[in-house]
């Protein structure tokens, strides 16, 4: 808030434009910083819920009104009622195992694989000037064409799965962490060598703080790309997974079991988004956040 006030020795005069002496109040949310947060944190969460819940409502209505042709678009609540069905019966279980299986050994390779490549090519420029041309031209191949290469190395089974989506991720992390690494400035580095800080001491020190909040951010993008690969795949060379499925139970016309599956992956995937979010909470406490209380 702010008002308008005459400067000393101009009381009697009507102010001109450039005497006036701008006054800021402080409003609420310098006031009452931990209120005013609250407040918007629940209007984001009650929006966060009320927009989902609302498109469901809708679905639900639109099936009961037969606005929508119910044999395709199962209502919601028949979605429900069937899924819990299989999860109590264990028929669901499996398959989810199978998906979170082969998407926790990818993740987990890609990433580790992506981000030592990372940073060995954003701290050497020689090893950066020879394998980054190779790498651009195999990151715009697009990943599910190289399931059958896959499939010719490792033949069937968890094998092709588990190497498209270490490929998959191994890519977003690489990127993410040379960029990462070729974006600390140099005095960073200055100011290491001047403390004659050693190779692990300035990866301890300067690379990985500097370089970390931003690799992290790429390792949660990775994360909903491998849901996303391992779900394609298993409907292509795969015997048990939700990507399967889903295959299957649309070629027995059976969309109430194929939108179950639907479901799992979106669950899925929003947890191990969020899981991979909020590792990057924990391990780097000094960068900004992107929800819950400002930091001071």
């Amino acid at each position: 808030m702010t008002s308008a006030l005459p400067r000393p020795g101009h009381e009697d005069d009507r102010p001109a434009a450039d005497d006036r002496l701008l006054v800021r109040r402080p409003g609420p949310r310098e006031l009452r910083p931990g209120r005013t947060h609250r407040r918007r944190r629940t209007l984001e969460i009650s929006l966060a819920v009320a927009v989902p819940l609302l498109l469901v409502l809708l679905w639900q209505l639109a099936a009961d009104r037969a606005w929508l042709d119910d044999r395709i678009y199962p209502a919601p609540s028949t979605i429900l009622a069937d899924g819990w069905d299989r999860a109590l019966a264990g028929e669901l279980w499996p398959d989810v195992w199978a998906t979170l299986r082969r998407v926790l050994a990818g993740y987990a390779a890609g990433t580790v694989t992506g981000y030592l490549l990372g940073l060995l090519m954003g701290s050497l420029s020689l090893v950066r000037a020879a394998l980054e041309p190779l790498l651009d031209a195999l990151y715009v191949v697009p990943k599910l064409a190289l399931l059958p290469v896959f499939l010719n190395m490792f033949g069937l089974g968890e094998g092709p799965q588990v190497a498209l989506v270490a490929t998959t991720v191994f890519f977003f992390v690489w990127i993410s962490t040379m960029a990462a690494v070729l974006a600390i400035p140099s005095g960073h580095r200055d100011a290491g060598q001047v403390f004659g800080a050693g190779p692990w001491q300035m990866f301890r020190h300067v690379l990985l703080p500097a370089s970390l909040p931003a690799v992290l951010v790429g390792a949660r993008i990775a994360a909903g790309v491998a849901v996303l690969v391992i779900v394609a795949s298993e409907q292509i060379a795969a015997t048990d997974g939700l990507g399967h499925l889903i295959f299957d139970s649309r070629a027995l016309f059976q969309n109430d079991v194929m939108f179950v599956g639907i479901v799992c992956v979106a669950v899925v995937g929003v947890l191990f988004s969020e899981l991979v979010r909020l590792a990057g909470r924990f391990l780097t406490p000094w960068a900004p956040r992107d929800r819950g209380r400002p930091r001071s």
